[in-house]
């Protein structure tokens, strides 16, 4: 077997995961449901939480993805639990990176799934009591099959990545269609000339 790339905290995530839900959906009353991703790309993420007075209480996920996918989303799945939803929203992949004790390059793109299956699922919650949109930053959905936005290619460019490939790296854009291409890359132009 070639030599393991991740950490041991990564191993341990990925061979052990934590809360994931093994049958449908109906076997965990959720009051929240949240999925992201694209299957036609392979990565597709479920995220489902339990919530009490805006505190989440327990949380189940499922997904079609690699170790780096499983073990960020294990990893967010306990980091969330007896956290209130408006401080669960604004985790980020650099987030459950740092905890993870780092991924390869290459597989940081793979951490984002969980935490925008998150963020669905909390503004299903939110909707559904009536506060639709009450944490939601304002954005523009650039890539529609995998619901990356302006922000995140914002943020994959305040981390360095300057071309479409180094983009598509850093978030998935455009690993299902292709026809967000332009758009991204107009960004991409555009915040070069405001971050320099």
């Amino acid at each position: 077997m070639a030599d393991w790339l991740y950490s041991d905290t990564v191993k341990d995530h990925f061979t052990n995961p934590r809360n994931v839900l093994f049958e449908d959906e109906s076997s965990f009353p959720a009051d929240a449901r949240g999925q992201t991703g694209n299957i036609r790309c392979g990565d597709q993420m479920l995220m489902l939480l339990r919530i009490k007075d805006d505190v989440i209480t327990d949380v189940r996920w499922k997904t079609y993805g690699c170790a780096s996918a499983i073990a960020s989303t294990s990893m967010l799945s306990e980091i969330i639990r007896g956290m209130p939803i408006q401080e669960a929203y604004k985790i980020k992949p650099q987030d459950l990176v740092e905890k993870l004790g780092g991924l390869p390059a290459y597989k940081i793109h793979c951490s984002v799934l969980g935490d925008k299956a998150l963020r669905a699922a909390i503004d299903d919650y939110l909707a559904k009591t009536g506060r639709a949109g009450m944490l939601k930053e304002e954005t523009t959905e650039i890539c529609h099959c995998l619901g990356i936005t302006d922000k995140d290619i914002e943020a994959a460019f305040n981390q360095g990545a300057r071309s479409w490939e180094e983009l598509q790296q850093a978030t998935k854009i455009g690993t299902a269609c292709g026809s967000c291409k332009e758009k991204a890359l107009e960004l991409l132009h555009e915040f070069t000339h405001i971050y320099g």
